[in-house]
């Protein structure tokens, strides 16, 4: 999941940049006969280097004399944090060549000829506009599986897996179908209810815990002339940022699963009925930034950090984005979805948060090893702390925070994942069913409700018609949680 080549420093892991510039209109996406192109062939190309004696130094069994080759995709997070762990790499097999590093933003058009030819590079940071399809090249068997990775010793301390050193939902969303572990998404997003401290302390207000104080404090809010709540009317898959942990909240993670699953009725579950109902109250009871539903993600965003809204459901690559319209004393948070009341499943602190900026390591590969332990080496806290001075982000690696001067909005992040713990959600259908969840769920249902032109009842008919449809589509590849 990729940050873009406009912002040289993304906040806290972008989302799929392929995804979302492609909802926006932004990009056009290369065709699925282009992307199956990229993965069809099944050449070996040239030999595998011969693999190394394994020990505890060198736990994957590296070849010290082999060439490593690595790509990066040089957008948000740029390619200096990589830079610096391929220094890392040189420094542990000082008898190979020094890592062969490229850096583009053409990762599609330049990777598919060597796919093609099977001589592909020995570790990709798939991202960006020229994103390569994850769902093909997993089921062309183009991926190496990168379990030997997860159950190696970490850098930091050799009695932990890999496995056991990242965040939460980081290693589910490399899988498809099953245990094998195909993508390694590095960086980290944190989804939630972003606000200003500085707006709330103005209106002598803490964030609101339960859904009765945040309609209270939306009603103080509008006497002083300010909307409760804004979002991305344009695009309103924005609001399942917030709205999809809510759910989990109110009825569980099951919920959210089955909703996943495309199982009959998932949309008619209680708890997705409390949620939207509460979610219609903010248009009902006039809560919402008047002019919402023609707002872009930038200009929703624009007028939040006026001060024109209290909150906006977003990730965490808010604070980047719109850093230019953010005045210096805004103090920018993210909080956890407010609770409905006491007979919620899950605590309030429960909240999104998955992985982002996914590397993989091709089947073909000529050095596997090298690839798989480059990223071992990025996992380690030294690496993780680095990339996280440079971009402005989290990464997977649970940690690497301490001793660091974060942003309020990063500080945030970090405090919400502490107090979540466990309670951490990361719903698929955005990563699985792409097109039913941003035109079908987002704005054909949500959006329609939150403008006012449909209600909670209508909206749940009509996007459990979407998730049938979808159920039943067997041109699409279907995923269950396992």
């Amino acid at each position: 999941m990729g940050s873009t080549s406009a912002h040289k420093n993304e906040g806290l892991g972008r989302r799929d940049v392929i995804k979302r510039s492609a909802a926006l209109g932004l990009i056009s996406v290369p065709t699925m006969g282009f992307l199956s192109a990229c993965a069809s062939s099944d050449s070996s190309g040239d030999k595998k280097v011969e693999k190394g004696k394994a020990t505890k130094a060198n736990p994957l069994g590296v070849n010290e004399t082999a060439p490593l080759e690595v790509v990066i995709f040089d957008g948000g997070f740029g390619q200096q944090y990589a830079i610096d762990a391929e220094k890392k790499y040189n420094a542990a097999f000082p008898k190979a060549p020094k890592v062969k590093h490229v850096a583009t933003q053409k990762i599609q058009s330049q990777l598919q000829p060597r796919f093609n030819g099977g001589t592909p590079p020995d570790l990709i940071d798939n991202s960006g506009a020229e994103q390569m399809d994850m769902g093909v090249l997993v089921g062309k068997k183009q991926l190496l599986d990168l379990t030997p990775l997860m159950d190696a010793p970490s850098i930091d301390d050799p009695s932990k897996k890999v496995r056991d050193t990242l965040r939460p939902g980081v290693l589910e969303m490399g899988q498809f179908d099953g245990d094998p572990v195909w993508i390694m998404y590095y960086a980290y997003t944190v989804y939630g209810v972003w606000y200003s401290q500085t707006a709330l302390e103005k209106l002598d207000a803490q964030y609101p815990e339960t859904w009765d104080d945040m309609l209270a404090l939306c009603a103080k809010a509008k006497k002083q002339g300010i909307a409760g709540w804004t979002y991305a009317g344009k695009y309103p898959y924005y609001l399942p940022f917030s709205l999809y942990p809510f759910i989990a909240k109110i009825g569980g993670r099951e919920v959210l699963d089955k909703i996943d699953n495309l199982e009959p009725n998932a949309w008619k579950d209680p708890a997705v009925k409390a949620a939207f109902e509460a979610y219609y109250e903010l248009y009902k009871k006039g809560y919402i930034l008047k002019g919402t539903p023609g707002l872009t993600h930038i200009q929703s965003q624009t007028e939040w950090t006026k001060g024109k809204a209290l909150f906006i459901p977003n990730g965490s690559w808010v604070e980047n984005e719109a850093a230019p319209t953010t005045p210096k004393d805004f103090k920018m948070m993210v909080a956890p979805p407010s609770g409905l009341d006491a007979s919620d499943k899950l605590p309030f602190g429960t909240i999104w948060a998955s992985g982002g900026e996914p590397f993989i390591v091709p089947a073909n590969a000529k050095n596997p090893e090298g690839g798989m332990e480059q990223l071992r080496i990025m996992l380690s806290e030294e690496s993780s702390k680095n990339f996280t001075k440079q971009v402005k982000s989290l990464s997977a690696f649970n940690g690497g925070t301490d001793g660091l001067t974060l942003s309020t909005a990063m500080q945030s992040g970090v405090d919400s994942l502490k107090k979540a713990g466990d309670n951490v959600v990361n719903p698929r259908l955005q990563d699985w069913y792409v097109k039913l969840q941003k035109e079908q769920i987002g704005v054909a249902g949500i959006g329609e409700m939150m403008a006012g032109r449909a209600t909670p009842a209508e909206a749940i008919k009509k996007i459990q018609a979407f998730a049938d449809a979808a159920a039943k589509d067997q041109s699409i590849k279907h995923y269950k949680h396992q």
